[in-house]
Formats: C-alpha cells, structure tokens, sequence
C-alpha cells in the first residue's frame, strides 16, 4: 500500500471532531506536561497543541485518558507514546519547516501528523498491513496531506526518497539500522531508541564529515522494531 495524502497538515474535520474540551485538555497536556518539562521549541509545543490526539486513539478512549501523561494502547498489540516522549524526540529533531523526514513506524499515525506540521514531506513507514492501512485513511481524512504512508521494512528505511534531513524510529532497535545511517544527508539527525526488549536509551545520531556523533539520553521503553535490522 503506497498512496501520497493530498493537502496540507491543516487537520480538517471530515468525521473527526474537535470540541471545546478536547481543546482545553490539548492547552492543559501542552502546558503542564510539555512546558513545565522542559520543551522549549515552539513549533512542537504549536503542534502538539494543534493536532488532536484523540483522533488517533483507540476508538472510545475517553478524552481524559487520551490526553493523559503516559502511552496509549492501539491496534495491534502497538503503542501511542507518553506526550512528552513525543514531544522530546520530536524537539531533538531539530525541524525548521522545509526538510524532508522519514518516520519509521506510522502506528495510528499521531506522530506523522505533527511531523506534517513540522516539515516538508513525511515519509512514514509501516510494517503492519492493518496500521499502515488505517493510518493512512486517518491521515487522508484529517487532510494532513504532506505525509506519505508506506508498506515497509522500517529498518531497511526508503531509499527512494533518501537522503533524508531527519528520521525518527518510534519503536526499540537493537542496533542503529545500517540503511538509516545511510541514508541520513550530511548534519541530518536520527533520533532511535536502542537496547533490549525491556528497556532502550533514547539516542540522537548526527552525520558529521568525521563520521557519526552519537549522544546517549535518558532511558525509554518502546515496543520493538520489527524487521531485519531490527527484532525478528
């Protein structure tokens, strides 16, 4: 399944809704679990403020729990990450508004959809048929245009599309992928977490003309990345 989502990340309506409370509870996760936490770049508060998480939950997840401060059940035994590991990686990201990034792990699509906010074109890779194929509809539906979703062996990246100025894994690697460090442009970043089944740390990979800078941060648990660089 390839299809490119026409329109821009201006998350339109159609069937989905966005009421006065949901909009509090966005201003209430943004202020207290984002601000008061230690994200400071405003073009990903902006968007974790504008894109409604609720629409990629769970269907009949009360508003409470899809804007509570820890990670969220999806289909297929898969995750919605804590807001503020979002937002974190997001921020270590570095997007200024004109790159092209590649997202391995579409999931429901929430991630994709502040990653349309936040760059050019989004590629964004999944390997569940189920995922790829309901994300894809949400992200259409929600008119987040400039998000590709695509069948595919995340940890093999895209080469189509590649280099890219940013990528983000949003499930546990083993290893750094041999693919993404290839495929990430020169001064690009790539924000993975890396361990084992349990627990992983969050790195941030930077291509330098020396080779590749890795900077280890705090702990994280993710479900694993599967794939033939990633868990079998």
């Amino acid at each position: 399944m390839k299809g490119f989502l026409q329109g821009k990340g201006n998350g339109s309506s159609d069937g989905l809704f966005d009421t006065p409370r949901t909009k509090v509870l966005r201003e209430i996760m943004v202020k207290l679990q984002l601000e008061e936490r230690g994200i400071v770049d405003q073009r990903v508060l902006s968007a974790m403020l504008k894109v409604p998480r609720h629409w990629f939950c769970l269907p009949g997840t009360p508003d409470d729990e899809a804007y509570g401060d820890h990670p969220l059940p999806i289909r297929c035994g898969q995750t919605i990450s804590q807001p503020l590991m979002v937002a974190d990686m997001l921020q270590q990201m570095r997007i200024s508004g004109e790159e092209t990034v590649l997202e391995i792990g579409t999931g429901s699509g929430y991630n994709a959809a502040l990653l349309s906010c936040l760059a050019h074109r989004v590629i964004s890779l999944e390997i569940v048929p189920e995922l790829a194929e309901t994300a894809g509809q949400l992200l259409r539906s929600a008119g987040y245009g400039n998000v590709e979703v695509i069948l595919a062996d995340g940890s093999q990246g895209w080469a189509e599309a590649a280099p890219y100025d940013a990528i983000v894994v949003t499930a546990g690697a083993p290893v750094i992928p041999a693919a993404l460090q290839e495929q990430l442009r020169a001064d690009g970043r790539l924000v993975i977490p890396v361990g084992d089944l349990v627990l992983q740390k969050l790195l941030v990979v930077k291509r330098t003309a020396e080779g590749l800078q890795v900077k280890e941060y705090g702990g994280c648990r993710f479900v694993p990345l599967l794939g033939k660089d990633g868990w079998q």
